[in-house]
């Protein structure tokens, strides 16, 4: 503690010399939070007002430029600051303990949305695991799931506990899937359990090494680089798994329990976290595979709701599929249509639909996963002719496994947009995707499991705070008959809002959690 203060007392030394020497005057400090990473005892945050010193504190807003103290002070060039314009930090960069609080107010136009926050965060806060512990999350279901490939009548995932030793408790969850994840829950509860066990023995390190620690006993789809540098142990590269990559949703769960238990540390809801962009997301909602009277009654409901685009699960029957098209677009003709396949048509069959669909005046927004996965000529072919013809984007969701698929995609030019899910390859994974695809030019959808609100709510917030998905597909607590996760998000029809609360801000109630064994 004595050397943090020490590091603070400097660099107010150094910060007010500075401002002595430059043309500026600092007007207001004012209190906010975050946390010491060596001691977790120590909470301090500055907001810095800073101005011509010709100016008082009467000027108008745009005469003066605020931002918040974080990990590094960050200071500008002496010519006056004006927000219409972008303006370069300084190379002179003053570390303060180990601190961490998110920008709140204005960052420098060059500066990308995730480079600062969630990065310096594994570099620097230092984890110190007091319980880490996982149970298993039974929900029903309104009604049974069906997709092309399987039917789901209840959900029967893994919620994940970690608790560090300031007292901060995070929450994650692992859906499971069989016929998706090739885990059950009894075999991904054995891994959860392994997991934690691992966790709890861990000494004091960052949070990046951890989440290489996870990686470790998760496997996954590994990823060891992440916003461009090296974050993770050198023994966590990517590495072959005798040709075949080991799926493991249970890591998406410890990483999301993790990190949010660490935005509880220092104070701030995952959303800033990953970038501000916006606190709130507009989603889609799903239509499973079901007769044509059944989807135009759950039209017409969702309808009501505010749902504005409506994704309808098809590739199980392709004339039954038209005809659930036709009955949903009489009760709700003005809405959007997704047409996810989920691998259940040939090429030739997706061409029909998009063909037939043209031929009512429907023209989907988006067609994800026609073909099988590993059918990439079947997919570039598909895309091509949609795009050509219709002005129809593919989306790949099952053919995006790793990162190694998004190279593939964007070689072939084989689909126009990637859907992100975290529970395919890890929160971890998904930045290292996301940062590959936005760069390449695809377009973005962020997906999910069959999942409650903790997995959820995690992934909108990395979805509001990145602000880079063109698709939202994050409906699936809207399908379940019981709520267990309480707080988190607000829920206004197809809106979902997300506050300032710390981390992610769902919880359980653990004691009503059946333990597991």
């Amino acid at each position: 503690m004595k050397t943090d203060l020490f590091n603070i007392k400097y660099a107010f030394q150094l910060l007010f010399n500075f401002f002595n020497r430059s043309n500026k005057a600092l007007i207001i400090i004012s209190n906010g939070y975050g946390s010491c990473s060596s001691c977790h005892s120590l909470s301090l945050s500055l907001t810095l007002t800073l101005t011509n010193q010709s100016k008082s504190l009467n000027t108008e807003p745009h005469s003066r430029k605020c931002f918040q103290l974080g990990l590094f002070l960050s200071f500008f060039p002496k010519t006056p600051l004006n927000p219409s314009k972008s303006h370069k930090p300084l190379k002179l960069q003053l570390p303060i303990c180990n601190l961490y609080v998110k920008n709140s107010m204005e960052m420098p136009a060059t500066a990308s949305a995730t480079n600062f926050g969630f990065k310096n965060l594994m570099e620097t806060f230092t984890v110190e695991i007091q319980k880490a512990e996982n149970r298993p999350l039974n929900v029903p279901l309104i009604a049974p799931f069906t997709i092309a490939s399987s039917r789901l009548d209840n959900v029967e995932n893994v919620a994940i506990r970690i608790e560090l030793k300031n007292g901060c408790v995070g929450w994650g969850e692992a859906p499971i899937l069989p016929f998706v994840t090739s885990e059950d829950q009894p075999n991904a509860m054995a891994k959860a359990k392994e997991a934690c066990e691992m966790l709890k023995s861990c000494s004091s390190i960052t949070l990046g090494t951890i989440l290489g620690e996870i990686g470790d006993v998760l496997p996954g789809n590994q990823f060891a680089f992440c916003f461009g540098i090296r974050i993770l142990p050198e023994w966590f590269k990517k590495r072959k798994e005798n040709g075949e990559n080991k799926k493991c949703m249970v890591r998406a769960g410890v990483e999301m329990a993790l990190i949010d238990a660490v935005a509880k540390s220092i104070g701030i809801p995952l959303w800033r976290l990953f970038g501000g962009a916006s606190n709130t997301i507009t989603t889609d909602i799903t239509i499973p595979i079901v007769s044509p009277a059944e989807a135009a009654a759950l039209a017409s409901k969702y309808r009501k709701h505010g749902f504005k685009t409506l994704k309808l699960k098809v590739g199980k029957n392709l004339k039954a599929d038209i005809e659930v098209l036709q009955a949903i677009r009489a009760a709700h003709p003005d809405c959007s249509f997704i047409l996810d396949a989920n691998e259940g048509y040939t090429p030739e069959e997706a061409i029909e639909v998009l063909e037939k669909l043209h031929a009512m005046g429907v023209t989907p927004v988006l067609f994800e996963q026609p073909v099988h996965r590993d059918n990439w000529e079947g997919l570039g072919r598909v895309s091509h002719f949609a795009k050509s013809k219709y002005e129809v984007s593919v989306a790949a969701d099952e053919s995006c496994r790793c990162l190694a698929d998004i190279k593939k995609i964007v070689q072939g030019e084989l689909a126009d947009v990637v859907n992100i899910k975290l529970a395919k390859v890890g929160v971890l994974g998904a930045l290292e995707i996301i940062e590959l695809a936005k760069a390449s030019g695809l377009n973005l959808m962020i997906g999910s499991m069959v999942e409650t609100r903790l997995a959820m709510g995690f992934a909108g917030h990395l979805a509001t705070g990145l602000g880079c998905f063109q698709f939202v597909d994050l409906d699936t607590p809207l399908l379940l008959s019981e709520y267990p996760v309480l707080e988190g998000y607000e829920v206004l029809g197809a809106v979902y809002k997300f506050t300032n609360a710390r981390g992610h801000g769902g919880f359980l109630h653990w004691e009503n959690i059946a333990c597991g064994h």
